[in-house]
Order: C-alpha cells, then structure tokens, then sequence
C-alpha cells in the first residue's frame, strides 16, 4: 500500500515519522508500508540468518547477515530515490559497524552486501521477482536468493555479467549457493525454516 501523495526525497524518508512501529520502503519516491507477514515469512528469514550466520563463522568469513535491519539504496526508472529492506541481508561485519552510528542503510557510492534474500508473500510477489532482482542486478549485489513458501520454490539468482542467471529448487533438492558453497540445506528446509 502506498501511503504517500508527493514524492519524497531521499533525505526526507530518512526522517521520515509517522508516530506508529510501521517500516516503510521508498519506492520511486513514494512511501510503501512493509506488512508484518506471515509468521512462516518471519520463521524463514530468521532461518536463514542462522544458517547464514552458522556458514560465515564455520568458514571464518567476517561476515554478518540481518533480518530486517538493512536498507540498500536501489535505482528505480533512472532515478534513485527507492530504498528496499531485503528480509535478510549478508554484508561484513565492518560495513555492519560503520552503520552504527548512521541510519542503516547502504548508500549507492558503498559496497553492495554480498547477499539478499526476499521472502514472498501475495502482496510482495511482483516486486520481489521483477523489480527488486532488476535494483539488486543494477546495484552488483552477487547473489539474491528469492524465498517463495507460495509456489514452495527457492531461487538463487548468481550475478553474471551485470545479470541475474536464476536456479530453481524444490522438495529435497540441495540449494546450491555461490556465496555458501559447503551449505548443506535443501529447499524443502528452507521453506520448512529447520533442517
């Protein structure tokens, strides 16, 4: 649902307040409220920063993945007023901590994560395989995996060439990673949110 009724700047979502706990995205400009989503959308991302978590230290990586806390500064229509919450994020722990003390979202002129995830939900279905893979693609962003329990598929999108090259997983199949490749985990786990 889109609340606003004039375009906002970027500055200005950062500020932005209307007295309630709701999460926004700016997308072209306009204000997009980010629904709770269904528990299994919850149970899902926080499965997944686990195991992302789980796979960084057991490869000694300094890398740190977020549910919910990361905003990523994303070009819509050659304008870049749209910043996009993936629901989990993998970025370096220091990029993390230089965000201590910030808004947290990364700016266009830093490095992108590593990884993003989305969760589909009904009211998220188009952006989530259209737009946000075309802003992740643009943005470099090496690996986006798209979590759908609706049609109980994982893709993993690896970035090619400035593009997205998509694999799809189901049931028992292994979710191969580029970004993870000793991760042991299957679709039907992933969708399950536990091994």
């Amino acid at each position: 649902m889109t609340l606003t009724t004039r375009k906002l700047t970027f500055r200005e979502y950062l500020t932005y307040s209307d007295g309630t706990d709701t999460r926004y995205e700016l997308v072209n400009g306009e204000l997009v409220a980010m629904s709770l989503g269904t528990g299994k959308h919850g149970a899902i991302a926080k499965f997944l920063e686990r195991v992302f978590d789980d796979e960084s230290a057991n490869r000694e990586l300094e890398w740190t993945a977020q549910k919910f806390s990361v905003g990523v500064r994303s070009p819509r229509g050659g304008r870049w007023e749209t910043s996009r919450i993936p629901d989990v994020t993998v970025l370096p722990i220091e990029q993390w901590e230089a965000l201590a003390g910030r808004e947290a979202v990364i700016e266009l002129d830093e490095p992108p994560p590593i990884l993003v995830v989305e969760v589909v939900s009904e009211s998220t279905k188009n952006p989530d395989y259209r737009a946000k893979r075309s802003e992740y693609a643009v943005l470099g962003i090496s690996e986006y995996w798209i979590v759908d329990p609706l049609e109980e598929v994982v893709t993993v999108c690896t970035l090619t060439e400035g593009f997205y090259d998509a694999v799809e997983f189901r049931g028992n199949e292994p979710v191969v990673s580029r970004t993870f490749p000793g991760l042991n985990l299957t679709a039907a786990q992933v969708l399950a949110a536990k091994r």
